[in-house]
């Protein structure tokens, strides 16, 4: 029997459920429409998540929630409806079965570790030196044949660059990644170089969709100034009309007595 048949052979049979079953679940769960600028975007995010945790290879660790709530918290940071963005995510991780609490912990520990920290700290930690959880992360990897590259995780990777310092683009971001991954961790860098490039790409969309956003607020609070200054110039053109029929009165009053 292959040792991957071996390790997984509980499993055999299991139910899964479709990319479509888990969407409509996780609509049931939120019960609102999402905005439709956001709705392709939550589409793929709740399909890729769906993939990623019914996969039997997949273990949670805290550069994979890092980079999960990283993304939602770019994503999610403009909707336009208050609050509806924090229940989409939690809607996102009930669907899925996550531990949202988990996640932001595990979020929150990587961001609070990675401060101060150089390229080489982290580097070095991905070869497992060390006692911190990134350390963890990297034996981990390191011991298990078939550990589990996700998208998350080389978001979650992204994420300890921009705090480190690495402009956010392709050109700085590959070769790190190349020694994250290929050099530290001893996996493929491809896939996670291509995660970043898209990542890159949605930041650039979210920031145009943003810019977009802003101008039309600023348009609209404009022509509400200009309606509110024609409404009082209107107000201040019927007083003066009032004004003066009174007088006409007044003066066709004096000439009749």
């Amino acid at each position: 029997k292959h040792p991957f048949a071996e390790r997984f052979a509980t499993l055999k049979g299991a139910k899964v459920r479709t990319v479509g079953e888990a969407f409509a679940d996780f609509t049931d769960i939120l019960g609102q429409p999402i905005n439709a600028l956001y709705k392709n975007m939550m589409t793929d995010i709740v399909g890729i998540t769906h993939l990623t945790v019914v996969n039997a290879r997949f273990v949670r660790d805290p550069i994979w929630s890092l980079g999960m709530i990283s993304s939602l918290e770019l994503l999610l940071k403009n909707y336009p409806e208050a609050g509806a963005g924090e229940k989409i995510i939690a809607s996102l991780f009930e669907c899925c079965g996550l531990d949202e609490a988990a996640l932001r912990a595990d979020a929150a520990m990587m961001r609070e570790w990675v401060v101060g920290k150089s390229r080489e700290d982290i580097a070095a930690a991905l070869r497992g030196e060390g006692d911190s959880p990134v350390a963890a992360v990297g034996k981990a990897a390191k011991d298990d044949e078939y550990w589990m590259y996700s998208r998350f995780f080389g978001i979650g990777l992204v994420a300890l660059m921009e705090e480190i310092g690495v402009e956010m683009n392709a050109d700085d971001v590959y070769p790190v990644m190349e020694e994250f991954m290929s050099t530290s961790m001893g996996k493929s860098h491809f896939t996670a170089c291509s995660d970043s490039d898209m990542y890159f790409k949605v930041k650039n969309k979210l920031d145009l969709m943003e810019t977009m956003m802003k101008e039309i607020e600023i348009r609209e609070k404009k022509r509400m100034a200009q309606r509110l200054e024609d409404k009082a110039e209107a107000a201040i053109r019927k007083a003066e009309r009032g004004v003066e029929l009174a007088k006409e009165i007044e003066k066709e009053a004096a000439a009749k007595s």
